[in-house]
């Protein structure tokens, strides 16, 4: 148990290497395989934590901080390098793109480490700083700067605003709906990204359902409370 406990450890690791992965690309300014790294960075943290949890990694591998380690990658992986990308992408200008990398950088460091990001039911308390989420719909559909600007805006203050955002997998309540969203986002995001982010792609219309029904669904829980 021990060594299976170590080992889902060393597999959250991995996510440190696709994060450099997806680093090379968006230096390099191709987007599309940028993407593709963040979407296997992804599926790798959806599968990390119930790994983590099966194995009991806090009891059979106490060497390591699991939980640590996977705000670490986190950051880089929802944060850092998205905000790289819309920095660098040229889908805001001026001070508009200044304005929406330090606020997504600056306000999610302080997300990251409040103690109270999680509820009583494993849910997000505020919007969890998923901006590679966002990110790449962005880049799928082009909208205009200043919707942009705006979504962008209402995500870093959605933040610290008590508002529920689901757990796909720890979310108990609609999990049957919330689980097959994510990993439907998951592949649409994915072949969006080696498409080219091509507009006649399927995938993009697929990636704006689930990610309306995954930024919603925690808010329509509070509005419609489950009946004891």
């Amino acid at each position: 148990m021990k060594t299976k406990a170590l080992a889902v450890h060393l597999f959250t690791a991995t996510g440190a290497v696709f994060a450099m992965l997806a680093m090379l690309e968006a230096v390099k300014g191709d987007w599309p395989m940028m993407f593709v790294w963040l979407v296997v960075a992804f599926a790798v943290d959806g599968v990390d934590g119930p790994l983590a949890r099966k194995y009991d990694v806090k009891t059979n591998a106490p060497e390591f901080d699991g939980v640590l380690l996977d705000l670490i990658i986190d950051y880089l992986t929802y944060v850092f390098i998205p905000a790289f990308a819309l920095f660098s992408s040229g889908l805001l200008e001026g001070w508009t793109g200044w304005f929406a990398i330090i606020v997504i950088t600056f306000t999610s460091a302080m997300y990251f480490a409040d103690t109270r990001m999680k509820t009583k039911d494993n849910s997000f308390s505020g919007f969890p700083g998923c901006w590679n989420m966002l990110i790449i719909v962005l880049f799928a559909l082009e909208p205009g700067h200043w919707t942009i600007l705006a979504l962008v805006s209402v995500l870093a203050a959605a933040q610290f605003l008590p508002i529920k955002f689901v757990h796909p997998v720890r979310t108990a309540r609609w999990r049957a709906v919330s689980l097959p969203m994510a990993l439907a986002w998951t592949g649409f995001a994915g072949w969006a990204a080696w498409v080219q982010f091509d507009p006649a792609s399927w995938a993009h219309w697929g990636l704006v359902l689930t990610s309306c029904y995954l930024c919603v669904a925690g808010a329509l829980q509070q509005l419609f409370p489950a009946k004891v």
